[in-house]
């Protein structure tokens, strides 16, 4: 269920959508057709790597610099356009190999299961990222396949309502449902890995703190990918590496906080007391805004004594891995969380 067909959320008329998609497909033809003037070649890996690495990074960073700064309802009706697109094209590639797809609902929450074609060994649950303003489970079917393929678990995508017609902490109350239900359905704790990307990668270690103050098991591990664990966005690397990476410039966080201080634990882990977060893997590259808070929360796991493994992709923007799913470090990222979580499960 997207945003869109949520009851009381307003989309703009077919007329200003249409206009919409036209304002969009206008700016990425402007950024593609001016590629060349950035040189896209140039850089540290090969010709080929680097012209589709730079080619990602302006057409991505056109996409989502635009999206974010729409009106409310026009983004809700280009995410609704966008995800009708992916139900329509990216399940042929999801769908190797015996993986299927299929919408359902946990505990009345929506999402999208993603199952391997044997028995799973495990369960992930997923919280997809898109800053808590945007995105759907469906933009993820690909990489999620990916995740199920080399994990042999299957993973539910986590439908959790978004900002800013559903601030903090609706997100996370989806979140806790879905992990409760879970439970509820005869697994285990020590059965359920908790993984996330960008503002998901936030929310999930929201929901370790949350958890924790309910007294819910602690899940086998955590994955974590490029995760928005400070919404102070006081670091250097916002500014520094603005230039390098795929988020826009000025990123919105006023919408998912409302009237709480971005200084909260439950909304920034940087800030937490993170003893009893589980084992996590956590990924990021150097290129991105994220790079310098991801770092001071890996750090802090380590200081209190959590195993935690970091993977720095050298060159690599925001969540790379889900965005360019078929490059070398994107794999090799995978097979390193896959790795981690073997580790890291009771097989049963």
């Amino acid at each position: 269920m997207v945003m869109a067909d949520r009851p009381g959320v307003q989309t703009a008329g077919i007329v200003e959508s249409a206009l919409t998609v036209a304002e969009l497909g206008a700016r990425l033809s402007t950024t593609i057709a001016t590629l060349p003037l950035h040189q896209p070649w140039s850089g540290p890996q090969s010709i080929v790597d680097n012209t589709i690495e730079e080619s990602m990074r302006e057409i991505l960073k056109t996409l989502l610099t635009y999206s974010m700064n729409l009106p409310t309802p026009r983004l809700r009706s280009l995410e609704k356009v966008l995800d009708d697109l992916c139900r329509v094209v990216l399940p042929p590639i999801a769908t190797r190999d015996g993986v299927t797809v299929e919408d359902d609902f946990i505990r009345e929450i929506p999402g999208v299961w993603v199952r391997p074609p044997g028995r799973p060994r495990a369960t992930i649950l997923y919280l997809h990222g898109g800053g808590y303003l945007a995105t759907t489970p469906w933009m993820y079917t690909i990489f999620t396949a990916e995740l199920v393929r080399s994990t042999g678990c299957d993973l539910f995508i986590v439908d959790y309502r978004l900002a800013p017609e559903f601030p903090f902490p609706a997100g996370l109350d989806d979140a806790i449902q879905v992990f409760e239900g879970l439970l509820d359905d005869n697994r285990t704790a020590s059965q359920i890995v908790i993984a996330g990307d960008s503002g998901g990668g936030g929310l999930a270690t929201s929901l370790f703190e949350d958890a924790r103050a309910a007294h819910l098991p602690e899940p086998a591990c955590a994955l974590l990918f490029s995760p928005e664990v400070d919404l102070v966005m006081g670091e250097e690397s916002i500014t520094a590496n603005a230039r390098h990476d795929v988020l826009p410039d000025e990123i919105p966080v006023r919408g998912y906080l409302g009237e709480r201080d971005p200084h909260d634990p439950r909304v920034s882990a940087v800030y937490a007391d993170v003893d009893g977060f589980p084992a996590s893997f956590v990924a990021r590259g150097t290129n991105e805004m994220f790079r310098d808070e991801i770092g001071r929360f890996v750090a802090k796991l380590r200081d209190t004594g959590i195993e935690v493994e970091s993977f720095l992709a050298p060159n690599m923007f925001h969540v790379y891995e889900i965005l360019m799913p078929w490059a070398g470090v994107s794999r090799a990222t995978l097979k390193r969380a896959a790795d981690f979580l073997d580790r890291h499960l009771t097989d049963g």
